[in-house]
């Protein structure tokens, strides 16, 4: 199968891709004081230079006060760390290459003493109390606002940077996530209850974004069926209930859909063959960007304890097809890029005996 279709453009707007290959956003937990430094740029330069069309940053943490959940996550907001990004921007940009960051609040999986204020619980929909302490924080509606604005500010500073779009963080078990799912959220206000309201407050999130930075700036929005806290989790059971959760998303302002699955292969509804990105894609009409162990004969699940497990690099004939058969617009491409910043390349030259194998040692460094 020829690798072509990875390599044309695509255009969405005033957003021009030199390839469909998009470097998946992975936490690395490199920028002290939340700071991206040399190494960062130079990171994220080197797989613009080999050809990733559009990078999606790790996920960056908004302004607000329990946004955070990891040491030396890189900050979204403030003077030093915008200045850090704007050199990434500018380094990507003299490659050829697009960027966007993902904006990023973890909600209750924060946990009381990280940084950069320890005395801060998690935030989420509903209080959690343990041992008589208050370890989650139920959001009041001023937190929801506030948290909205401050997805809507970090918005407004990657476009002055220069940023080309922005991934709101909707997926995994995090803040958005956890009002989506109703085993995490048990409020009896309007942002509780059924589904349509659980997704009230990322609807009038991503509105916000939307006024923020006006028309023409892509808003690309992260969701996933499996959570952090259970892989095995279904926020919706059929085509019809996806279909009802996504429109009015994508009414509220979302340009792209990055469909996260644990395996892009594997059917997401019984009797058809499209996965979680090829559905969405159909129903909504809007470009998706499809992510999942591709390029790996392993998924990444098995990578999240110490291990000495390697996932060596596999066949992309099947991805190759469905892009082909346009199942789906971008392909996502995670751990194969983070062990390998030449992957791009290789693939293109159809050299894929020099593609390197991932094992967890490639989460110690960045190269």
């Amino acid at each position: 199968m020829p690798v072509q279709a990875l390599f044309k453009p695509f255009h969405l707007g005033a957003l021009e891709l030199p390839t469909r290959v998009v470097m998946a956003p992975m936490t690395r937990s490199f920028s002290p004081g939340g700071v991206p430094n040399s190494k960062v740029i130079e990171y994220y330069r080197r797989r613009a230079a080999a050809g990733v069309g559009l990078i999606i940053t790790e996920g960056t943490t908004v302004g607000h006060v329990a946004s955070n959940g990891y040491p030396n996550v890189p900050q979204f907001f403030g003077e030093a760390p915008l200045a850090g990004w704007k050199k990434v921007v500018d380094a990507v940009h003299a490659e050829g290459g697009k960027i966007v960051p993902q904006l990023w609040h973890v909600g209750s999986v924060r946990r009381i003493g990280t940084e950069p204020d320890a005395s801060v619980p998690g935030y989420g929909p509903t209080e959690k109390l343990k041992d008589g302490q208050v370890v989650v924080h139920g959001m009041t509606k001023q937190d929801i606002q506030d948290v909205i604005a401050a997805f809507a500010q970090a918005a407004k500073d990657a476009q002055s940077i220069g940023m080309d779009g922005v991934e709101i963080h909707g997926a995994h078990g995090y803040l958005i996530d956890q009002f989506f799912w109703e085993g995490s959220n048990q409020r009896s206000d309007e942002y509780g209850g059924s589904l349509a309201n659980r997704s009230r407050f990322a609807i009038e999130l991503i509105q916000a974004v939307r006024a923020a930075v006006g028309e023409g700036f892509p808003i690309i929005f992260r969701f996933s069926q499996w959570k952090q806290q259970d892989y095995t989790a279904r926020l919706v059971q059929t085509p019809e209930a996806l279909d009802e959760f996504l429109k009015p998303l994508a009414d509220a302002g979302v340009d792209i859909f990055h469909c996260s699955t644990r395996r892009f292969w594997e059917p997401e509804f019984d009797g058809s063959e499209l996965n979680l990105a090829g559905w969405t894609r159909k129903l909504t009409g809007k470009p998706t960007i499809t992510v999942g162990s591709v390029g790996l004969d392993g998924e990444f699940l098995q990578f999240m304890v110490n291990t000495d497990k390697v996932a060596q690099p596999a066949s992309l004939e099947k991805l190759l097809e469905r892009l082909n058969n346009d199942e789906f617009d971008l392909v996502a491409v995670g751990r194969a890029l983070l062990v390998d910043p030449d992957w791009a390349l290789k693939v293109r030259e159809g050299r894929e005996q020099d593609i390197l194998p991932f094992s967890r040692e490639a989460l110690m460094t960045l190269v």
